[in-house]
């Protein structure tokens, strides 16, 4: 696999940013499964290199990573912040296929995260789901309410003095109003605080006829949970 580490200039950001990617070694660029996977709240675009396999499970599979850079953005178009999903669902695609030839097309993208990364996995997939044809959720922060009064103030930034969830930031909403989804899987931990948001989100999806898997198991809010999820992911959407 090559690794790289991109710098460059967006639009949507106005600004520099960095993401990193991962290419096989062999074959066109151009045919390769492509999947974008999405860091959590405390890290940024290194978490899942430092702190996970997946480079192995890529490379295993001859498939491709893109990992981006937002902050502890949410993956929200901030009211007073910045784009970051604008760029990571609209923006980063288009620029990866320019530079590296990776494809647009749906079959060969999936979408992956943890924690906020979920979040941001599964707001991807439920607004544009004709671009994807997975998406994955490790202990995704599935209601976002829940984790508003803990980060009042970052919150206001994102949606607003009077931080309200419109129906473009609710998953709920979201995966209600998708058309033609692509598969979803989702994990978490028995002993995660976000156990029980998770378990909420997979009886939505199961009432809404979703074709989805939810793994959970002991375990709590830890990169060996997210490797093995990661793994399992992989399997489930032969990736």
């Amino acid at each position: 696999m090559a690794l790289l580490r991109v710098e460059y200039s967006s639009k949507e950001l106005k600004m520099n940013t960095s993401f990193q990617v991962f290419l096989p070694d062999e074959g066109e660029l151009s045919q390769v499964k492509v999947c974008y996977l999405l860091h959590g709240l405390t890290d940024n675009c290194t978490g899942w290199t430092r702190y996970s396999c997946c480079e192995r499970y890529a490379r295993d599979r001859s498939a491709a990573l893109v990992i981006p850079e937002v902050q502890r953005s949410f993956y929200i178009d901030g009211v007073y912040g910045l784009h970051y999903f604008s760029y990571v669902a609209q923006e980063l695609p288009q620029a990866c296929h320019r530079m590296f030839g990776l494809s647009l097309e749906r079959e060969k993208n999936f979408v992956c995260g943890l924690s906020m990364g979920g979040y941001g996995a599964l707001k991807c997939a439920l607004t544009y789901p004709e671009r994807y044809a997975g998406c994955g959720s490790f202990s995704g922060v599935t209601e976002l309410a829940a984790s508003i009064y803990s980060k009042e103030r970052e919150f206001a930034a994102l949606l607003g003095p009077e931080l309200t969830v419109g129906p473009e930031n609710d998953l709920f909403a979201l995966a209600k109003n998708a058309v033609s989804p692509p598969p979803i899987y989702l994990s978490c931990g028995e002993e995660d605080s976000h156990y029980p948001m998770n378990n909420s989100f997979a009886e939505h999806l199961a009432g809404l006829g979703f074709t989805f898997r939810y793994d959970h198991r002991p375990g709590d809010h830890t990169w060996d949970f997210w490797d093995r999820s990661l793994q399992d992911c992989f399997a489930y959407f032969d990736l």
